[in-house]
């Protein structure tokens, strides 16, 4: 622990908040609690805006929500953007970011390559000390944590990784000045979005390309297209209340779970559904789809056909497809949050490309210094990609040495399990708040939804906490184990509980499996928040 004595932060170094994370909800927070006249200023560790969108920079990276769903609701910044895409690269996504800051003029205020290491509160005069790489200590009597559900890189315990001579690199830590494939022999760990995506282009350019699949991708068409002004004039009619009505859905798109069952429905009907979804492309699949298909094993059954059958045909090689499209479910379709692919699955009928099933065929022994060995042969590469994950939702927050009020870690209070009240506070650690995190509905929901609607609440949180002139707030140990109860319950209703996803933190050994996120849907989710705000927020106590 380094963080200084209280009084060590030099004078302009203090604020009234101090907000880390420059992506999609730090952004909005640094632009709204600036607007109510706070002192703020935002630590960012990458060297621009954007957040996971400075970071994403592998070949092939781009979102998997839809334009216009996929930026601010803020009339201001759309009302003379444009979109080339339906689903933009992770190149428009930064122009996108710096056209926001053109409007918003937000660099101003953030301190970039600038990481918060450690942060502990200070009793005595309640405010947090934050300490960063940078050797800069930031007091603040607020400190709002906007890290993101996917800020941690997950890298797997592989023996000899450290000896490969060849390029090696996580996904998420990509060479900002990028990696040709050309000509080179790749292999790729990994097979979630980042993998399914970096495979896409690495098959198109390198000699040869070696998948290595641990379970399979249920990836769905992304239905990509090309966008015009004159489309996009014509859509903004439209936006206000597009945008609007994001915050009473499931997943915080423009399209909703539909209120029926997939069983009640004729097979020919609910085909037909299913085809119609299957044609609008990106998450319709998945959250616009029958609502009982997460919840119901036999209605989930009947989506997984309909994709199986969908996606086999594509395949040429029988052994393949039964590895990329098995004939029974390898887990609840939907349990884990699906890639969107552009050809992914004809790949693999390309000379250059292979497929290893590296837990039923060939497990991954070690990493050499010329490539990879399995349990059955050693693959040579001049790359090797690690798309291997996050820690996600927890781990961007517990990556950071948080003390609270006793002194104990933020780390160690949820060791066995996490405990927030409404996904946004701890108890023992006040004035500490943080947004798109744990039991919040982050992995289900669309970020810049989440950033506004969730992040919206926060600021009329701390701007009550100022009217009322209480600079100390904290929840309570009640009120944690009341929201995590009901987390709990929600995904005991559901599918998500019967996979190995990082939904349920399986993905990382030695992290306790729960359901990380609040499975209810956006729309319950501020409802929920928005119960405690009418009753003076419940579930807080103030000082």
């Amino acid at each position: 622990m380094t963080v200084n004595n209280a009084r060590d932060a030099e004078p302009e170094n203090q604020y009234d908040i101090v907000i880390v994370g420059a992506g999609f909800a730090g952004l909005y927070q640094l632009y709204k609690l600036r607007e109510l006249g706070f002192s703020v200023v935002l630590l960012e560790a990458g060297g621009d805006l954007g957040g996971i969108w400075y970071w994403n920079c592998y070949p092939g990276a781009r979102v998997d929500t839809h334009v216009p769903m996929y930026e601010y609701g803020i009339e201001e910044i759309w009302r003379d953007w444009y979109w080339s895409e339906r689903f933009p690269s992770w190149e428009e996504l930064r122009a996108y970011f710096n056209h926001v800051d053109n409007k918003l003029d937000l660099r101003r205020d953030i301190a970039f390559n600038t990481r918060a290491t450690a942060a502990r509160f200070d009793e005595s005069h309640n405010e947090w000390l934050i300490d960063t790489n940078r050797d800069r200590v930031y007091r603040a009597r607020f400190f709002v944590l906007c890290t993101g559900f996917a800020s941690k890189p997950y890298i797997p315990d592989i023996p000899g990784l450290e000896r490969f001579a060849g390029e090696c690199h996580h996904t998420a830590q990509w060479p900002q000045e990028g990696l040709d494939f050309s000509g080179k022999r790749v292999g790729v760990v990994g097979t979630g979005a980042s993998g399914v995506q970096v495979a896409q282009e690495a098959a198109a350019r390198a000699s040869s390309l070696t998948v290595f699949q641990r379970s399979p991708c249920l990836a769905l068409p992304m239905q990509q297209q090309k966008l015009d002004r004159k489309t996009q004039d014509e859509w903004k009619k439209d936006y206000p209340e597009r945008f609007d009505n994001r915050m009473n859905t499931f997943g915080g798109f423009d399209f909703d779970l539909l209120d029926a069952s997939a069983l009640e429905a004729g097979e020919q009907e609910r085909n037909r559904k299913y085809q119609e979804l299957w044609d609008a492309g990106g998450f319709n699949f998945w959250i616009g789809n029958y609502i009982d298909i997460l919840f119901d094993e036999r209605a989930n059954d009947t989506a997984y056909k309909f994709w199986r059958d969908k996606t086999r045909p594509r395949i040429k090689n029988p052994a393949t497809a039964e590895k990329l499209a098995p004939a029974e479910p390898p887990y609840p379709f939907g349990t884990k949050r699906p890639s969107l692919e552009q050809g992914y699955f004809e790949i693999f009928n390309q000379n250059n490309v292979e497929l290893v099933d590296i837990r039923n065929d060939e497990p991954i022994e070690a990493v050499t210094e010329t490539g990879l060995a399995t349990s059955r042969k050693h693959y040579e590469f001049d790359v090797l990609v690690l798309a291997t994950g996050f820690d996600a939702v927890s781990g961007g927050l517990t990556g950071i040495d948080i003390r609270g009020r006793h002194g104990g870690t933020l780390k160690e209070h949820w060791r066995d399990g996490l405990k927030t009240h409404l996904g946004v506070a701890s108890a023992g650690f006040p004035n500490l708040l943080f947004l798109y995190g744990p039991q919040s509905p982050s992995g289900f929901c669309n970020g810049p939804s989440c950033a506004e609607g969730q992040g919206q609440w926060i600021v009329e949180f701390i701007k009550y906490l100022r009217g009322k002139n209480i600079d100390r707030v904290e929840t309570t140990g009640v009120a944690e184990r009341q929201w995590g109860q009901l987390v709990q319950e929600l995904a005991d209703m559901s599918l998500f509980p019967r996979a190995e996803s990082w939904y349920m933190g399986a993905n990382i050994p030695g992290k306790k499996r729960e359901m990380l996120n609040f499975p209810g849907g956006l729309a319950l989710y501020l409802q929920k928040c928005n119960e405690s705000a009418a009753k003076e927020y419940e579930g807080f106590e103030f000082g």
